[in-house]
């Protein structure tokens, strides 16, 4: 029988806050029933059948009495709260040290190197909203053609510039400079249009991330000849280690739609998918309609890919990190992610850590256990509990 496993992040649905989000500043973080409170309760049928509302309390979602899937919370190991960090743990990369981070912005000798590896003037510096500091620096970037340059508390330097003053490709090729003499963990090129007033961001963002530092699941599924399709920002966090097919998704619906495709053309391997729009264009902004919106469209997208599912395919859904719209600040919240897992045996509550997903996956496809990587398969971590 040939088996395929497929892998959806919904980005940044957090499912309550982890022992130590205090030292985040995320005390009682939890991005997904906070959300289900301001919108009056969450409308989703599938994962609410598949048991959702088993995993915690969710207004709107009940618990499940006999959910046909496994279902739980998954922990992170080791530091940070950004997709990088959450990735990496999902497919069995734990490091002990944190990549460096700037709460307070770039320091100015900083900015002054970045320019220098970038070739061009830097402009900004703070941590901020995407759409914000556009409208805060963006006419000066148009008089100037300065890079507009911005952070959050994860451990990531983003440049903007507008595609009529710096064409994409070089911006790209800025952040490639500023990624090679920097050990941050992320570089994003971030390309925008528009006018001041109405700036908007096109679908060119480019993630330029740290290698992973040691072998993860990908590896080992890539050396024992499975393939692997990534979809969205998965290869580019992965900086392509692991990656077989790069597939886009700047948005849901691309993404989904590849998703949907690879179903439909794909009888064996992984397809890895980050869904994004919970994250970056809702959870960032506080918009919780929007975040609702966004988690209906993957229920009806789960529903579609389950009645597609054939003997032998595993479907799991989980999550990087939160965003909660309840904390004091706009950054990612340090939380647990939900799990659900259908498929042959996928049965009952599974919590453990992140790297249990890669662990599953790997075992699913090549029914053995990589030894030399961290996390348990679901029905591994069961017989164990039991």
């Amino acid at each position: 029988m040939t088996r395929r496993a497929v892998v959806v992040v919904a980005d940044a649905c957090g499912a309550g806050a982890l022992p130590d989000a205090a030292e985040y500043g995320d005390a009682g973080a939890n991005t997904l029933a906070h959300v289900a409170t301001a919108v009056g309760g969450l409308e989703l049928p599938t994962l609410a059948r598949l048991g959702l509302g088993s995993i915690l309390p969710l207004d709107g979602v009940a618990p499940a009495e006999d959910p046909p899937a496994a279902y739980g919370r998954l922990a992170a190991q080791g530091p940070g709260k950004d997709s990088t960090a959450g990735h990496w743990e999902l497919m069995g990369v734990v490091v002990g040290e944190a990549p460096p981070t700037y709460p307070h912005g770039v320091p100015a000798g900083e900015r002054e190197r970045l320019a220098t590896l970038a070739g061009r003037a830097i402009i900004g510096g703070a941590p901020s909203e995407g759409l914000a500091v556009l409208e805060r620096h963006g006419r000066e970037h148009l008089r100037t053609g300065a890079l507009i340059l911005y952070t959050s508390a994860d451990s990531v330097l983003q440049l903007a510039a507008h595609v009529d003053v710096v064409a994409p490709e070089e911006l790209y090729a800025a952040c490639r400079a500023v990624r090679a003499g920097t050990d941050v963990g992320r570089v994003i090129a971030r390309p925008f249009a528009g006018a001041p007033g109405a700036f908007e961001r096109t679908e060119g963002r480019r993630d330029f991330a740290l290698a992973p530092p040691r072998r993860s699941y990908l590896d080992a599924l890539q050396d024992a000849g499975i393939e692997v399709d990534a979809v969205g920002k998965v290869a580019d966090l992965f900086a392509g280690r692991g990656i077989t097919r790069a597939h886009p998704g700047a948005d849901n619906a691309t993404a989904i739609a590849a998703v949907s495709r690879l179903l439909a053309e794909r009888d064996e391997g992984l397809v890895f998918a980050n869904l994004i729009d919970t994250d970056q264009v809702h959870g960032h902004r506080k918009d919780v309609e929007g975040f609702h919106r966004a988690l209906r469209e993957i229920d009806a997208a789960m529903a579609g890919w389950i009645a597609r599912m054939r003997d032998g395919d595993l479907l799991i859904l989980t999550a990087d990190h939160g965003v909660d719209p309840a904390a004091a600040h706009t950054d990612h919240t340090r939380e647990h992610v939900p799990l659900l897992a259908v498929g042959a045996g996928m049965r009952g509550r599974h919590d453990g850590p992140l790297a249990d997903v890669g662990a599953t996956v790997h075992r699913w496809l090549t029914g053995r256990e990589a030894e030399d990587l961290p996390g348990l398969p679901l029905q591994g971590r069961a017989q164990q509990e039991a």
